[in-house]
């Protein structure tokens, strides 16, 4: 850890220059149409004296977020084993307020910030888990000005990004109308298949909005989730010698029919739905007819409909696979189960929600250019299934290489990215004798 104070300067000299350059100016986007009403409101919040010191606090504040980050970054949190990771941010949970913080029985660590009891229930997170499995190294290492290591961005930037909007509204003295739940949350990559938050939404039905902060680059909103369904084919049969069993169907043949089968699928550019087959495995030597195989299908899209024919065409494909697997053969006894393995609903959030407005007018007030209103897999996708308002956005700074053992990030402005989410969370929630809460609770 000693490596942090030679990390300190560089970090400084880097952001110096960024935050002068985003000091720049306000800035106007055209991709979200914004209500009258909802720009007065988001106005009177973000020009009280209070928040305005709170926004150039978090940006003093950037180079500790930064340390904090890669301190984080060095304790490994792989797919189901996030518990060291958790309870580390739980002291830091704890450390900056929120005294009543804990871990709950999926594994997320959960604060709230209750507000005058006459507002709603924002949820606000950021993901523990990596997709590293156990062993990988996450030093983080300094080379050519850029700071390496597994996971550094995503999603561990998101943790520090979100240690900084608790400080700073805690630190505010300002009282929301709504609650604020804070929460490092389990299971979003991989086979963790969004677990974390499905369990936070399974326990807090009275959640009315939610904003994941996921990776960095801010510069869109997530607006949109894509769907996943993710299933193991696995093909059973007798099995034999290859010589002297020979006319028993094969597993793996039946296996083979059937990928064959699906890589012809044509599917639709728009809603983009898309497949592949990710792994096979099976069989017991070479010289045995197989057994078993099995191979994991992904299948993919932002239509709900889309993706359920897609599942029932790769169903019905290793269906008459196996039929003519087992009819080439004099013994035929192949069969095959669909193992379901993961389930991202599909979702959206339209444009014209309040927090959408919001989260560009956060955009506008902090001179940040928005790009594209997006479509992807993250934890918003379970809410946006619940129709429940929901967004995802970047936690700041500059990085790459995501899922890879170079993944990398450089703090430039990285301050605004809690900036954004802490002007967008007071505006959902609302401040008592500034503004009230645009965040709808009539779902309830």
């Amino acid at each position: 850890m000693n490596r942090f104070s030679v990390f300190v300067a560089i970090i400084l000299s880097a952001m110096s220059a960024a935050f002068s350059s985003s000091a720049a100016g306000q800035q106007t986007q055209s991709l979200v149409p914004i209500e009258p009403e909802i720009r007065t409101s988001f106005n009177s919040i973000s020009n009280d004296p209070r928040v305005k010191n709170a926004l150039i606090e978090i940006e003093t504040r950037e180079a500790e977020t930064v340390r904090e980050q890669f301190r984080l970054t060095e304790i490994p949190a792989p797919p189901f084993k996030e518990e060291v990771r958790a309870a580390y941010y739980l002291t830091l949970m704890k450390e900056r307020g929120l005294e009543d913080a804990y871990i709950d029985q999926e594994g997320n660590v959960i604060g709230i910030r209750r507000g005058n009891g006459d507002g709603p229930t924002f949820l606000i997170a950021a993901h523990l888990d990596t997709v590293f499995p156990e062993g990988v190294d996450t030093s983080v290492e300094l080379r050519g000005g850029r700071y390496y290591a597994p996971g550094i961005g995503d999603d561990t930037r998101g943790l520090a990004a979100l240690l900084s909007i608790i400080e700073a509204i805690n630190e505010s003295g300002i009282q929301t109308h709504g609650d604020i739940m804070f929460a490092g949350n389990v299971g979003e990559e991989g086979r963790g298949d969004l677990r974390g938050i499905k369990a936070i939404f399974r326990d807090h039905p009275e959640i009315d909005g939610f904003v994941s902060i996921d990776g960095v680059r801010l510069r869109r909103i997530t607006t949109g989730g894509t769907g996943s369904r993710r299933f193991e084919f696995r093909f059973s049969g007798p099995g034999g010698h290859s010589f002297g069993a020979f006319g028993l169907a094969s597993a793996i043949h039946a296996m083979g029919r059937t990928i064959s089968k699906i890589a012809d699928f044509e599917t639709p550019s728009f809603p983009k739905t898309t497949y592949t087959v990710g792994t096979v495995e099976g069989g017991t030597s070479v010289n045995s007819i197989a057994a078993d195989a099995v191979f994991a299908l992904d299948m993919r899209s932002n239509d709900r409909e889309q993706l359920a024919l897609l599942e029932e065409r790769a169903k019905a494909a290793a269906l008459e696979a196996v039929a003519e697997e087992n009819a080439r053969w004099d013994n035929g006894e192949i069969k095959v189960d669909f193992i379901l393995i993961g389930d991202r609903p599909v979702g959206k959030t339209a444009s014209e929600t309040p927090l959408v407005q919001v989260a560009a007018l956060a955009f506008d007030e902090l001179g940040i250019e928005l790009q594209d209103l997006g479509i992807s897999s993250t934890d918003s996708n379970v809410p946006m299934s619940l129709d429940i308002p929901a967004i995802t956005i970047a936690g700041g700074g500059n990085g790459g290489g995501a899922h890879s053992p170079d993944e990398w990030f450089i703090p430039t402005n990285s301050h605004e990215g809690p900036q954004t989410s802490f002007l967008i969370t007071l505006a959902m929630v609302g401040i008592q004798g500034v503004s009230p809460a645009l965040l709808d609770q009539s779902r309830r």
